[in-house]
């Protein structure tokens, strides 16, 4: 084998190992930029989902109901205690883990009847100040446990 030839291999065997070691780096940063967290205090532990995942600088929070925290059972009266207490539960959930309202940017509304669109509004608004986050609401045919409403939120946390 020439000198050339085995300077050229020496080369890619080189290149090659430190694009390993830096593909490791790379993948052990993401692995520790995913964090999966359930505080037990809205909802029991046992459930198959995360309260909270946070991803980089993102935070994807479960959809709420309006249940009594720490069981399932819905909060006696129709949509607006129900909303309120929704709400309530996403407070809750990111103060759990040192996050607050302000760090939501977007929340998905589900309603059982969307009728009750303005009802909830009304109970939403007064959770944030402006400037809101972006949202989206829509009827459903059926909630988990019967309930009149839930809503997910995305938020975000600066760097």
């Amino acid at each position: 084998m020439s000198k050339n030839t085995t300077l050229f291999l020496l080369g890619i065997f080189f290149t090659l190992s430190v694009l390993l070691s830096l593909s490791n780096t790379v993948n052990a940063d993401e692995d520790k930029s995913i964090q999966f967290y359930h505080s037990g205090k809205i909802l029991p532990a046992n459930l198959p989902f995360s309260e909270l995942v946070r991803v980089g600088n993102t935070l994807y929070l479960s959809g709420q109901l309006g249940v009594v925290p720490g069981s399932l059972n819905l909060v006696p009266g129709g949509i607006k205690e129900q909303a309120a207490q929704t709400m309530e539960n996403i407070k809750a959930v990111l103060e759990a883990h040192n996050y607050s309202m302000k760090n939501v940017v977007k929340c998905t509304v589900m309603l059982a009847d969307i009728s009750e669109w303005g009802t909830f509004n009304k109970v939403y608004e007064s959770f944030f100040s402006k400037p809101y986050p972006a949202r989206s609401a829509f009827g459903a045919n059926g909630l988990g446990l019967g309930a009149k409403v839930e809503v997910e939120c995305i938020g975000a946390v600066e760097s």
